[in-house]
This record gives C-alpha cells, structure tokens and sequence, in this order.
C-alpha cells in the first residue's frame, strides 16, 4: 500500500530557499536537477523505510540525493499507523551536524 507524502512548511521552505540558490528558473540543468530531487521525495510513497535511519534518532529517516559535492539530505519520518511520510527537512549534505532544533 502507498504511503501519503507530506512536505512540512519548513521543508518548503527548504525547497523554495534552494530554488532560488541553484538558479532553477534560468537554467535547464538546475531545473532537470531540482525536478529530480522532487521526485526522488515523492517516490518515498512506495517503500520508504528503504532508507537508513539517521545517527541521532532511529525515528527519522535520510534519503540522499545528487552527486559530490553537491549532494543534499531529504529528512523525513514515516508514520507508519497512518501510512503517512512527512518530509521534515531538507539540506545540502556538507552543512553542519544536523540538531534537533533545525527539526522544530
């Protein structure tokens, strides 16, 4: 059965914020690239404890998307009771550790 994806405000954010930092209105590569990271969350409705569970917490999960150096961290939790999967956060892989407070 297929989980229902759902993408926090904060993860929007994330989203609209790295539209704008890749350029995606004016480049067809960056726009091909961040179409592919959309659709690599909206595949987490099939299967998505195929991923491994984050160091800081084995209720949160990480898909990684992209190549070096430009690889960025899908964290999200399922919910499985609901088959739900809410996208928490999303962030380039070479920022700093990630906190508990970038999840509020």
């Amino acid at each position: 059965m297929a989980y229902l994806v759902n993408i926090t405000p904060r993860a929007e954010r994330d989203l609209a914020d790295l539209y704008e930092v890749i350029h995606a209105e004016h480049s067809d590569a960056a726009l091909k690239w961040y179409r592919g990271l959309k659709e690599a969350i909206l595949s987490l409705e099939d299967h998505p404890n195929r991923h491994p569970v984050i160091r800081k917490s084995d209720k949160l999960r990480h898909l990684l998307y992209g190549h070096k150096p430009h690889i960025y961290r899908v964290i999200y939790r399922v919910l499985e009771n609901q088959k739900h999967v809410e996208v928490l956060h999303i962030r380039h892989g070479a920022r700093r550790k990630l906190k508990s407070s970038d999840l509020a």
